[in-house]
């Protein structure tokens, strides 16, 4: 009996060793050395190839990246779950799309998800996997030699592969998901990108570290005579990752680098050069393949059209494209120029623009800007951006992004935002957070109010203020406070409204000297109801941002060296920065720091289920009544889950957060504005990391997909 309880724990340990050896070490023993080599997908110099029923036909991939973000979640929460896959692949495949692309591991849950969807549809959907490299590692000390970089990126490209034949447990590790992987969803795999957007100093750092290391010859891939040292790593982790393939699952699929204009194979003029830094070159025509490597690669870019369009400081622009109306069209010609030069297909693996209320960048030739714009708006500039992908001969493209994503951050606002909260309320005025097709608006079912004239939703307990011919009444949620503001026989075309808020102990202003008007308590912010086109939220100017943050870049000066009183009378349009670049009478170019009014109101239904809906509206006439929305950031919350605003700038050299539980507000028009506004406190309470919210398919959405309808 003894001797049996051994050779039983012998046995069980040996089935234990093997299944870690096998499944967590990647150790395997190839019984068919000598078994063929098999690939579905192939390349010409143009065009993507697959084969399907026998038959070898071009295949445009028609794609939409997908992230991992849920409200309430950050990316390496990997909360997603099958069901919700399930339900997001069938709208992604009616939509019109044939591909998504992932940029790293994820939870096992995807990919039960894809294999429960994909098994036995005749028409299914495809993957393109990405390989990621750390931010962390890539912005910092590192080179791309380095094993945190280099060895990293081999072993996840290994990872990977296992992972999509379903033979792989992983562990949870950090911007990694995990799981035991046991669905082979390999048959839908048309590829590889590996890496990111690369860093150009990364880039150009490793290229002048290691002279000496410009070449790699491969059984699969190798390196030109004009390669550099950061080239011939990536060539290295390419011909790694098929040979990996090729000999533990004989097969092969399509192998692309991640790259995007910053570190695009191009010369431009000296001053655009100096003007965006562009430091580093990544140029994929240095790397070649064998014919050992049956399938073939692809050139991937991120393109869009606000930045860096390096083109349109550009002097001459003879020969670019235009236009129907005669505009210069710098993306298109940029494309052309990225197709004309490589002798692979090209795919634009990211394309696309933001229904967030904040705008970062401008698209001064088409209008596709980085931000504010409505979702019919991003429908159009999406299927504009596509026809200029198609109309540059590219092999194919992945909209950015299938959904919204609440934890991200933007870089002209992650100043005003606590960075360790931003999944737990949805911040407007954050253009990176609105990419998406798939919105998700507060509220479990429904939002707590619409901005759509329809007054049912507003009840007695929400009045905060009452006077005998005006009042004000409030709610709020996680994206949204909301106004519904009544004054009797109120005519849009000549009143005007003055609303008052007081929100910090630290500061604000019992005067308002440019509008003369006197309010009971300090305010920090003014709200000015005049009219559908001329309504703005002003900011006492002590408790500006833009002001304490960008002072030098708009004007030149030290915001700290000379400060604002803190009781000072004046209130000023609320402006967020913009990167630009103006002309010098020597034809270069130089940085402008270019800002634009975020706080002007604009006018129309937010109703998602109105005829007339309009993404961007902030406030709607109803009668005597005006419905309002005002997003938090605009209002200097940093964190309002936890309720926490802007401190005093001036005492802190920069913002810091102090935490309210309430506001007070006024309201008057032009006839009671002469005498001193009252204001009553309107009650506020964060709702911490339980965040509500539901799924709304964009305008964006629709519109993208009777459009592909349209074009089969």
């Amino acid at each position: 009996m003894k001797k049996f309880i051994i050779a039983a724990c012998i046995v069980v340990l040996l089935i234990f060793a093997w299944n870690f050896s096998y499944y967590n070490l990647g150790i395997y023993i190839d019984l068919h050395p000598d078994a063929p080599v098999t690939a579905f997908m192939t390349t010409d110099q143009d065009t993507i190839y697959m084969e399907k029923d026998g038959k070898t036909v071009p295949f445009e991939i028609r794609g939409v990246n997908m992230g991992v973000g849920l409200p309430g979640e950050w990316a390496t929460d990997y909360a997603i779950d099958k069901e919700t896959y399930l339900r997001w692949f069938a709208w992604i495949q009616e939509m019109g799309a044939n591909t998504i692309r992932v940029y790293t591991i994820l939870h096992d849950d995807f990919y039960n998800a894809f294999y429960e969807y994909n098994q036995g549809r005749e028409d299914p959907l495809y993957l393109i996997h990405g390989v990621w490299v750390n931010d962390y590692v890539q912005n910092s000390h590192r080179d791309a030699y380095d094993d945190d970089f280099r060895q990293t990126l081999l072993d996840d490209c290994r990872t990977v592969v296992d992972i999509l034949h379903g033979q792989k447990n992983l562990s949870l590790g950090y911007g990694l998901g995990s799981g035991s992987y046991r669905k082979d969803v390999s048959q839908w795999v048309i590829g590889y990108i590996l890496g990111v957007e690369w860093e150009d100093v990364t880039v150009t750092y490793t290229d002048h570290k290691y002279p000496e290391r410009s070449s790699y010859q491969g059984t699969y891939m190798y390196t030109t005579e004009d390669a550099s040292p950061f080239e011939a790593m990536l060539c290295e982790v390419g011909d790694k990752i098929i040979e990996y393939e090729s000999k533990r699952y004989k097969q092969q699929r399509l192998v692309a680098f991640s790259n995007w204009p910053t570190t695009d194979p191009f010369d431009y003029p000296e001053d655009i050069t100096r003007f965006f830094m562009k430091c580093a070159k990544v140029d994929v025509e240095h790397i070649r393949t064998t014919d050992a490597f049956l399938s073939g690669h692809f050139a991937s870019y991120h393109v869009y059209p606000y930045y860096p369009d390096y083109l349109n400081y550009v002097s001459d622009k003879s020969g670019f494209v235009t236009t129907e109306d005669g505009k210069v069209n710098t993306y298109q010609t940029y494309l052309k120029r990225l197709t004309e030069y490589h002798t692979i297909p090209v795919v634009i693996s990211e394309y696309g623009v933001s229904t967030g209320r904040g705008m970062a960048q401008r698209d001064y030739n088409t209008g596709r800007n980085q931000g504010n714009m409505s979702e019919s708006e991003q429908g159009q500039a999406i299927i504009q951006c596509y026809e200029d992908i198609m109309a540059a001969g590219c092999a194919g493209s992945c909209v950015f992004t299938w959904q919204d994503e609440w934890f991200k951050r933007t870089w002209n606002t992650m100043h005003a935002v606590d960075l360790e909260n931003t999944p737990y309320w949805s911040d407007y005025q954050t253009n990176e957070q609105y990419f998406g097709l798939l919105a998700f608006d507060p509220g479990k079912e429904k939002s707590v109010s619409y901005t759509d004239g329809d007054l049912s939703e507003w009840k007695e307990n929400d009045l905060v203020i009452q006077s005998r011919e005006m009042s004000v009444s409030m709610k709020y949620d996680e994206k949204f406070l909301y106004f519904l503001i009544y004054k009797e026989g109120f005519n849009s075309e000549s009143d005007t409204l003055y609303l008052p808020i007081d929100t910090t102990p630290k500061t604000g202003s019992t005067y308002c000297e440019n509008l003369k008007l006197s309010f009971e308590r300090a305010s920090d912010f003014l709200i000015v109801i005049d009219g559908q086109e001329n309504s703005r939220v002003l900011v006492q100017e002590r408790y500006e941002v833009l002001r304490a943050m960008y002072l030098h870049e708009t004007e030149d000066r030290d915001a700290y060296i000379e400060p604002v009183e803190k009781d000072t009378p004046a209130f000023k349009p609320i402006h967020l920065m913009l990167q630009t670049a103006t002309p010098l009478l020597t034809g270069n170019w130089q940085a402008t720091s270019e800002t634009y009014e975020t706080g002007k109101l604009t006018y129309g239904n937010a109703n998602p289920e109105a005829e007339e809906f309009s993404s961007l509206a902030d406030f709607i006439f109803s009668g005597d009544y005006i419905e309002l929305k005002i997003p938090w950031q605009l209002l200097n919350f940093a964190n309002p889950s936890e309720m926490k605003i802007h401190d005093d700038y001036y005492e802190n050299y920069g913002v810091e957060y102090i935490q309210i539980d309430e506001m007070h507000i006024g309201i008057a028009d032009e006839k009671s504005a002469a005498y001193r506004i009252p204001m009553e406190a309107f009650s506020l309470e964060g709702w911490g990391k339980t965040v509500t919210y539901h799924e709304r398919l964009k305008e964006s959405y629709y519109m993208l997909k009777d459009y592909w309808a349209k074009a089969e």
